[in-house]
């Protein structure tokens, strides 16, 4: 559990993180330096689940490591099945990092939505639906890490 103080607001209490891969964790299919590290250290504290279309066929081997679930989405729309992950983790306690427009769903109902401004760049949608916008991988992954960050980006 990863427990949030928000001056002016409600402490957010997470249990899960739902990311996406392509664009998010990864460019061209490949995993950011510095990603796995991170994802492996929240492992620890919460639900790490990766949500993909594996697009580049590299998911299952990128993302082998420790406490964390793979979920490759099959055909069909991509923001619904996400969007289905996160109920079942639990809206009020699962944060949602992404960056496409099959992501702006999960990052706008989750208990906190980060949207990666990346080397791929980010839906528009998303951008606006998201609480916090992260300029990398490493730095939305460092906000769960860091949580003082989020309290000073967040307070009233």
């Amino acid at each position: 559990m990863i427990e949030i103080p928000i001056p002016g607001g409600e402490p957010l209490r997470l249990a899960a993180l739902l990311l996406d891969m392509n664009g998010t964790l990864s460019t061209d299919g490949r995993v950011a330096p510095g990603v796995l590290e991170r994802l492996r250290r929240l492992g620890r504290q919460v639900r790490v689940v990766v949500a993909t279309a594996d697009t580049f066929g590299t998911a299952r081997k990128a993302l082998a490591v420790g406490g964390v679930e793979l979920r490759v989405l099959h055909a069909g729309s991509q923001a619904a099945q996400k969007e289905r992950i996160l109920e079942e983790l639990g809206v009020e306690t699962t944060a949602a990092v992404g960056n496409g427009h099959n992501d702006r769903r999960m990052v706008a109902r989750a208990a906190i939505g980060v949207a990666v401004l990346g080397r791929e760049g980010a839906a528009g949608e998303t951008l606006r639906r998201a609480r916090v916008v992260a300029a990398s991988p490493e730095d939305a992954l460092d906000l769960f890490l860091e949580p003082r960050r989020l309290t000073a980006t967040l307070r009233d």
